[in-house]
């Protein structure tokens, strides 16, 4: 399996909302593919179809330490739904803003439906992790990256953190 490139923040492809998912062929297959070979090259726990230049709205996700192929996710056309459980401030990283991270505040509890990598209905609840991995993916499929759900001082901090950081070689 291939491993794509990973956009970096700032390509506006990030900034754009994704469009659904009509038909699952062998080209969506292959992004799938793809994607999770490239998630776990990374390494990371979840990747949106937007980091690699697709405008696909679908995502992978495996909160898996070992990558346990029985904890993968693939959602295409997720959407989530009645967010529960008050507010949980955790750290966050992304893939498309390497070495930074920050504590970002989220509903501790979600419900997700979107569909499988074969078309088939998929409801999940979720909560802890797997609930941050969800709205952090659907937030990138939203054209939302999470330093936009920090306040404008930290994430000003976190920005300018940033460009030092690709300043340096």
């Amino acid at each position: 399996m291939p491993v794509r490139p990973i956009v970096a923040y700032g390509d506006p492809i990030l900034r754009r909302p994704t469009l659904p998912v009509t038909e699952i062929t062998a080209e969506i297959q292959q992004l799938i593919d793809d994607m999770v070979a490239t998630m776990y090259r990374a390494p990371g726990i979840g990747l949106a179809a937007n980091q690699v230049g697709s405008s696909h709205r679908l995502f992978v996700a495996n909160p898996a330490e070992d990558h346990d192929p029985a904890r993968l996710l693939v959602v295409l056309n997720p959407r989530l739904l009645r967010p529960q459980g008050g507010a949980l401030a955790a750290e966050e990283g992304c893939l498309s803003i390497p070495r930074l991270r920050e504590e970002v505040e989220r509903p501790r509890q979600v419900f997700l439906r979107g569909l499988d990598r074969d078309g088939r209905p998929l409801e999940l609840e979720a909560e802890g992790l797997l609930a941050r991995i969800f709205q952090h993916e659907v937030d990138h499929l939203n054209g939302l990256v999470f330093v936009d759900r920090l306040s404008p001082a930290k994430r000003d901090i976190l920005l300018r953190k940033l460009r030092k950081a690709l300043a340096r070689p």
